[in-house]
């Protein structure tokens, strides 16, 4: 790990230690959609909204902006360092939260939702610059993997957490709730994250060198088909956190054990998420993720046929979408790595332009994919499918046509930075 930084003085952050944070920080974006699910209904109804599906704006613009503010703490990171940029990201995050617990008025509302994802973007980009500070190659993957466990612990939790919170009192104590854990997670980087930037990678803010970076980012081969193939198989996810409510706890009839399956289901892709984390220096990050694309694939098959059914069932829908989400978690980090390893030079410019390019498409192709919802699980189960199929070609476009190949046996030395390592 870089030495600390002046603000963080004599600190040695462990890695156990070290994951946990970053997995909090990132954790934070979570806890900002999923803890809303349960309470969507309550909301729209106290804050005189007609139309069923407006609901789901309320995670719709949120997702939205975070990829549109994901596209600049990046670059300010690689010219002022990680610190400064993450700790004015979590300052923004809870004095937005605050400011949606008082809301009145359900437009302002959206207002200050997409005021808070956009200058929170930090919380997302930042952990994933700060790893690849301190890792590369497989090992990097391993390291956002054991990150994603610890991360997936929230949106499981967030639902119950909502749903816990409404029994008790109104749903502006969940906004409550999401700001006192922000000031937890500042304190807490803020005695013991030092910086990691190198002071050799240290760009400047200059417009031309940032737009010669993103362009840098931007027209790799090898990392664009993994992110726009992230980006359409994380759209199936979030069409189906913004019908979720309305899907599983109303046409499916959960009703009060929504939050349960919620919760079971995302914990199906931290399982994933470990396992990766143990599998994937051994087999390789492209090995683990062809895979489990390739079986995505014909476990969304699946779910179209039981769509199509006369009258599908919670129990054909919860098992199937369970195992797309499982899957998604031996790609989602694998194809993050993969796709940020040519960057080690620029690595907050590089993820600040892919998140932005993954959460800007994911967040509108999900917000579609919510609002086509008609009753039924059909156009849900379109869409995984149809995002499986294009993010293959994709991933075939990266590899030149070749899957499952590894550059790097295991065991053999990888270089901190330059080219992948895979």
């Amino acid at each position: 790990m870089p030495a600390a930084s002046p603000s963080a003085p004599g600190v040695s952050l462990g890695e156990r230690e070290f994951v946990a944070l970053m997995a909090m920080i990132m954790a934070l974006q979570a806890l900002c959609i999923d803890a809303m699910l349960p309470a969507l209904g309550i909301m729209a109804q106290d804050l005189g909204v007609r139309d069923p599906n407006d609901r789901q704006l309320v995670v719709g613009v949120y997702l939205i902006a975070a990829g549109i503010g994901a596209l600049f703490p990046g670059a300010l990171a690689d010219r002022f360092g990680r610190r400064p940029v993450l700790f004015i990201s979590l300052a923004a995050y809870v004095a937005l939260t605050v400011a949606c617990a008082l809301v009145t008025d359900f437009t302002a509302l959206l207002v200050l939702r997409a005021l808070q994802a956009i200058t929170s973007a930090g919380l997302s980009v930042l952990p994933t610059a700060i790893i690849r500070d301190r890792f590369s190659g497989d090992r990097m993957a391993r390291a956002q993997s054991t990150v994603a466990v610890i991360f997936m612990i929230v949106p499981m939790a967030a639902p119950s957490f909502g749903q816990a919170v409404l029994a008790v009192a109104s749903w502006r104590w969940i906004f409550g709730g999401m700001a006192l854990l922000g000031v937890a997670v500042w304190i807490w980087a803020w005695i013991r994250l030092p910086e990691t930037l190198d002071p050799a990678n240290r760009q400047s803010i200059a417009p031309r060198v940032i737009a010669a970076n993103m362009w840098e980012a931007a027209t790799n081969r090898a990392a664009m088909g993994y992110v726009f193939g992230a980006s359409l198989l994380v759209a199936g996810l979030f069409g189906y956190i913004n019908s979720a409510q309305q899907l599983v706890a109303e046409h499916f009839g959960a009703g009060d054990t929504f939050p349960l399956l919620f919760a079971a289901m995302a914990g199906g892709m931290a399982l994933a998420n470990f396992t990766n984390s143990r599998i994937v220096e051994r087999f390789g990050a492209r090995r683990v993720s062809h895979t489990a694309l390739l079986v995505f694939i014909a476990v969304s098959a699946v779910q179209v046929w039981l769509a199509h059914l006369p009258h599908q069932t919670l129990w054909q829908f919860v098992p199937v979408m369970a195992l797309n989400m499982c899957l998604v978690g031996f790609m989602g980090a694998n194809f993050g790595s993969i796709a940020l390893q040519p960057f080690a030079r620029i690595a907050g410019a590089a993820s600040s332009f892919q998140m932005f390019t993954r959460m800007v498409i994911a967040a509108s192709l999900g917000a579609l994919i919510g609002q086509a919802y008609d009753g039924t699980a059909r156009p849900l189960a379109w869409s995984l499918l149809a995002g499986g199929i294009l993010a293959l070609g994709l991933v075939l476009y990266s590899e030149q046509g070749r899957l499952f190949r590894r550059l790097t046996p295991p065991g053999a030395v990888r270089p901190v930075s330059g080219p992948d390592v895979r």
